[in-house]
């Protein structure tokens, strides 16, 4: 992963609000909602999340600024010790934090390593550190705690808008055939990830590691997703248009009833305040419904002569304004 501050364009001196503001500015702008004929928009949305993870948190970025983790929020490599010295012995410690170390011949053992042979010599090399010797001369054992291994699961996983807007508990299987239940927290947008610390992988000598879950969110037969906000395309008859009345509108929560006037043109779009989704602490979006005008399938003799009555009567051009 690039630079967080880099991918959010701010400068390492950055304050924290100004952090925020450039965070919240670039995921309104390449929000998958607002892209959706960006394929990519969904991995850019993604990086500034675990960008804004790192240095959006007060902790995780001075870990990140004293170099103790990397861009992904993962340790990184601490080289190895060889003594009570923080770092290794400063007197072996070669270029770069390596250890050097002087191998002399001699002694009784095979090949002049000494009694224990090169098997001691490794087991005295990592001894306190990076490596141990079994009791009574076993087999050298190399523990490589000082090396960052990557061992966080990327799963992910489709939610329902119901389960977006509400909030579900989903079970989800890992690559390794583990199933684990996770909870969907509500108001999750497509493209946020969830963190499961320590559900990842395992290897001996590190700690295990972490699994992030991508949510996408599935299309939705009647809603669209702008923002915080829904929309629909609301199908009402020709006598509806004409003389109004009350329809019923399905929302996310319990259906409501939107007073229809009477003339009313399809296209005209009403607003349902508050029927959107709801994220975080902020008040919940709005339901723009959108009316569309369907006449009855197959030819209706009675309905074509009143249209030809009327139109003699009342002959009119919506199009008069094209020229």
């Amino acid at each position: 992963m690039r630079d967080p501050y880099d991918v959010l364009g701010v400068p390492r001196g950055a304050s924290a609000a100004a952090i925020k503001s450039a965070y919240r500015k670039l995921a309104k702008k390449h929000h998958p909602d607002n892209n959706k004929n960006d394929a990519k928009a969904a991995a850019r949305f993604a990086e500034l999340n675990s960008a804004n993870e790192i240095i959006g948190d007060e902790d995780r970025r001075k870990q990140f600024d004293r170099g103790e983790i990397d861009a992904e929020g993962k340790p990184r490599f601490r080289g190895f010790s060889g003594s009570g010295f923080p770092g290794g012995d400063p007197r072996t410690r070669g270029a770069g934090g390596f250890q050097s170390r002087t191998f002399r011949t001699g002694g009784a053992g095979p090949g002049g390593f000494g009694g224990g042979g090169f098997e001691d010599i490794l087991n005295s090399m990592f001894s306190g550190g990076a490596g141990r010797g079994r009791p009574g001369g076993g087999a050298f054992e190399f523990d490589p705690g000082g090396i960052a291994l990557d061992l966080d699961i990327n799963v992910a996983m489709s939610v329902s808008l119901e389960e977006a807007a509400r909030g579900a508990e989903k079970r989800v299987r890992l690559p390794t055939g583990k199933e684990l239940n996770v909870k969907v927290p509500t108001g999750v947008v497509a493209g946020q990830q969830i963190r499961l610390v320590g559900q990842g992988d395992t290897a001996p000598g590190h700690p295990p590691g972490d699994l992030l879950i991508t949510i996408s969110i599935a299309p939705h037969p009647f809603f669209k997703v702008d923002g915080s906000d829904l929309r629909a395309d609301l199908p009402v008859t020709l006598y509806e248009a004409v003389l109004g009345g009350k329809i019923r509108v399905p929302t996310l929560g319990n259906a409501v009833e939107l007073a229809i006037p009477k003339n009313t043109s399809s296209g005209r779009i009403f607003r349902l305040k508050g029927k959107g989704l709801a994220k975080g602490a902020a008040a919940p979006g709005d339901l723009f419904v959108t009316i569309r005008i369907v006449l009855p399938n197959g030819n209706d003799a009675e309905l074509e002569a009143l249209m030809q009555k009327w139109r003699d009567g009342n002959s009119y051009n919506p199009r008069s304004d094209l020229g």
